[in-house]
């Protein structure tokens, strides 16, 4: 076994440590600790110790990956870091309480909860019928309750059994959608392929992980299967990109199909109306529609709110006078025989109206991917107490009206319509279409219109409506039933139900439409398609950049030969050097080393972390460590960031945050010290004599385990001259006795700080681009030299979104060759 022999200063565990093959020694002094093997696998030490490279390595260590021939047990020690002590004083992330809001505060999110989540599927009887019977025509009463029966038996199918029993409860802590999908399994399994995943992550309070039970062997195989397997990693990936991809798709048709459908009716209350005219006025409609976005969801949703629920009222109201009024035979639908009849008497004509069947069901994954605005019980009792009675009863209403007046079936809904109401029910609808259009039209505007512009028929547009809406509902259905291996744990014949019943479903629908995807429609699967190929590309090309500069990052070895030959000096000033390691130094420092004079008296590596969470809480969102031994002001900040946070503060609100968390890890830092100083009689409250820690290997050598970055090296025959971080480090390496006060060393570091913040931050920017290799397949070089190259020098860097004065800026390049 190694032995571990602390001499002077016990150090603590975030400093004066040493590293052999990877592994972390911690202080022997550390009141929480645990044994384990030397030749573990680096992922075994990185639950107590992720940094394992931001630590000098023992002097005459060639290499990190060197082999050793015998096991030894060692202990290592817990690290100190800013979300370590504050974590307990978070009580979680701020969700809305609902159950204990007032009568009119439920009102008015009830009318929200109409205006944001319901627009689309409440519009859907605008055109249902008509694309139906445009690809099955009329040939009897028996076909318009066949139809009617399939839609009525899909309504309660999809949106209500799938979506509102099912799927709305696998929401990542009130967040819905194809990513909080993603997100919530690679809480529970690591299968993202970026390699910067933290041991710490799980320890922000809204992680809220639920690891499986460990008696429940069927979830824990799964948990390894996804883990390990690469392929099924790669897979995994896929299935969310595509049903990304089909979700950008669906935003761009929801608008051509709500706002042509509705405006569409004009030609049933003014004969002489031609349809280039509709389009014209539908183009017009969504130039307005854009223009609302900037009043954000809240306040739209609310002002339109009470425009919904006319709209449902409206339905109803209709619905029940042409049942009353035609023929309430209809409601022989309800027998799900007649969806077999309808079949029989029509084969594959009723295959090709499934297509047009599924359109009174889109708006479905509304429910699910707008669920952040509201809770899961609003939107259910919502949907199934008003928005799907109010749908049965519009849809017979029409079928009632086309038994007695088959021939307008081109125009079903609008025809419907009592020739007293026809103009404010047009109003209205017109109105309930461009809400429905509202959600993605902000991302999508440009190429909605160019879509309504080429393709102006609603069958067509209604084709390329079910292509989208199948895509997404298909990646939610695998999603979910992985969520329901993985996490929920349930029953295995109720999860192969789930899973044949709505993905057998939605496979037959697909066939369906894609039969018809030469009509115009295909121009969305190539929308699709080309989204889906961006996001892949910048997924590859992210993931071959960052495995680089892993491979590539500094030793501190070799740091420290870096700072000795160029004459390093420390000056005065604070430096944010931005990199997307988690871990180590990376290599771009060393650009940075050889093409500045001098180096900040204070230089933070800082690291922007997009976490599997949907929102970090501000008081989480840094954390801190030491690169080297405090006396030379190295730190690593990582600021962690949720997929819903949108990053809106300025740079100096930034650096206000960043150094006040900064000088609260510090304070903390010292406190704990101090516990554990008090805690053992050996223990020295400073680390400045880490010098004479030393590691005594097998062999008898002896090794420091505290050798500093950038030292002055004292051993030099011409030794280099220092700024004031020099005078400061002298200070801090005396012997005198005032200054071993830990109450002194930490106003002191503190000063430190607050000095060199007022000499100013300086933001160093790594641009860190990636080539091919010379001997690369040419599908790669085209991949990473052209496309992805294209993609990082038009896309928005995080240092943009701080609007950063370009006198603040110092932007040093580097290419890796992949």
């Amino acid at each position: 076994m190694a032995e571990e022999v602390g001499a002077g200063s016990g150090g603590g565990s975030s400093s004066g440590r040493g590293e052999i093959n990877g592994v972390g020694f911690g202080s022997m002094d550390s009141l929480e600790s645990r044994w384990v093997f030397q030749d573990e696998d680096d992922s075994d030490i990185d639950d107590d110790d992720e940094d394992d490279d931001d630590v000098p390595h023992r002097a005459g260590l060639d290499s990190e990956e060197e082999d050793t021939t015998e096991q030894r047990l060692i202990r290592t020690g817990p690290r100190i870091d800013s979300f370590d002590v504050e974590a307990l004083e978070v009580p979680g992330a701020h969700r809305s309480d609902y159950e204990d809001l007032s009568i009119g505060r439920k009102i008015i999110l009830a009318f929200q909860t109409l205006g944001v989540v319901f627009g689309d599927v409440g519009t859907s009887p605008l055109y249902t019928f008509s694309v139906m019977f445009h690809k099955a025509p009329i040939n009897g009463n028996e076909d318009v309750i066949g139809a009617l029966s399939l839609v009525l038996y899909t309504l309660i199918l999809i949106p209500l059994v799938k979506y509102v029993l099912v799927v709305l409860w696998a929401n990542d802590d009130g967040e819905g959608g194809t990513f909080a999908l993603y997100s919530l399994i690679c809480r529970h399994a690591k299968v993202s392929l970026l390699p910067n995943q933290l041991p710490s992550d799980a320890r922000i309070s809204s992680f809220r992980l639920k690891v499986p039970s460990p008696e429940l062997e069927r979830s824990l195989k799964i948990k390894e299967k996804l883990e390990n397997s690469l392929t099924l990693k790669k897979i995994l990936l896929i299935l969310v990109l595509a049903g990304t991809s089909m979700v950008i798709a669906d935003g761009v048709v929801t608008p051509a199909m709500s706002v042509m459908s509705a405006v569409g009716g004009l030609k049933v209350g003014v004969a002489a109306i031609e349809q280039d005219q509709v389009l014209m006025i539908a183009v017009a409609f969504l130039v307005v529609l854009f223009s609302v976005q900037k009043f954000g969801t809240s306040k739209v949703g609310l002002a339109v709110g009470p425009a919904l629920f006319i709209w449902f009222c409206s339905l109803a109201g209709i619905g029940i006078y042409n049942l009353i009024k035609y023929d309430t035979s209809v409601l022989r639908a309800f027998n799900p025989v007649h969806i077999y009849l309808y079949f029989k008497r029509n084969s594959v004509k009723a295959w090709y109206a499934l297509g047009g069947c599924l359109l009174c069901a889109t708006g479905s994954e509304a429910m699910f991917a707008d669920l952040c605005y509201f809770s899961v019980r609003s939107i259910q009792l919502t949907f199934v107490f008003l928005v799907l009675p109010c749908l049965l009863l519009g849809y017979l209403g029409q079928a009632a009206y086309l038994i007695g007046n088959p021939t307008d079936a081109e125009q079903a809904f609008f025809s419907s319509i009592p020739s007293g109401v026809f103009w404010p029910i047009l109003l209205v609808a017109n109105i309930a279409a461009l809400i429905a259009s509202r959600t993605m039209t902000t991302a999508t505007f440009s190429f909605c219109l160019i879509l309504v512009c080429c393709i102006s028929s609603i069958n067509e547009i209604g084709n390329a409506y079910g292509i989208a809406e199948l895509g997404v509902m298909m990646m939610t259905t695998i999603l979910v039933t992985i969520v329901m291996l993985l996490i929920w744990q349930i029953n295995i014949i109720i999860v192969l139900s789930f899973v044949i019943l709505f993905l057998g479903l939605e496979l037959t629908f697909f066939s369906s439409v894609l039969w018809s995807v030469t009509d115009g429609s295909w121009i969305i699967l190539v929308f699709a398609v080309i989204m889906f190929l961006i996001m892949y590309i910048w997924n590859y090309g992210s993931k071959l950049k960052y495995e680089t500069e892993v491979k590539q990052k500094l030793s501190m070895d070799l740091m420290r030969e870096l700072g000795c030959n160029l004459g390093t000096i420390r000056a005065p000033g604070i430096g944010l050097l931005y990199n997307e390691l988690v871990k180590g130094v990376p290599a771009i420092f060393g650009h940075f080393l050889t093409t500045l004079p001098a180096i900040h008296s204070m230089i933070i590596f800082v690291c922007i972390k997009y976490v599997p969470v949907p929102v970090v809480p501000q008081s989480e969102r840094f954390l801190f460590r030491r690169v080297c031994p405090k006396s030379y002001h190295i730190f690593r900040c990582i600021a962690r960031y949720g997929y819903k946070d949108v990053r809106k503060e300025n740079h100096q609100t930034f650096e206000q945050l960043l150094i006040e968390s900064l000088e609260k890890f510090i304070r903390r830092e010292a406190q704990e010290r101090q516990l554990e100083s008090d805690g053992d009689e050996d223990t020295d409250s400073e680390e400045d004599t880490s010098f004479s820690r030393v590691l005594i290997a097998p062999n008898g050598s002896v090794y420091s385990l505290g050798v500093p970055l950038l030292s002055e090296f004292r051993e030099s025959s011409n030794p280099v001259s220092e700024a004031s971080t020099s005078a400061e480090v002298k200070a801090d390496s005396s012997a005198d006795p005032s200054m071993s006060d830990p109450e002194h060393s930490l106003e002191r570091e503190l000063s430190f700080i607050r000095k060199a913040k007022e000499s100013g931050l300086v933001y160093l920017l790594g641009h860190g681009d990636i080539r091919a290799r010379k001997d690369s397949w040419f599908i790669k070089k085209l991949v990473i030299n052209y496309f992805y190259a294209f993609l990082r020098k038009n896309c928005r860097r995080g240092i943009a979104n701080l609007s950063v004065p370009h006198s603040n800026l110092m932007q040093v390049g580097m290419t890796y060759m992949v």
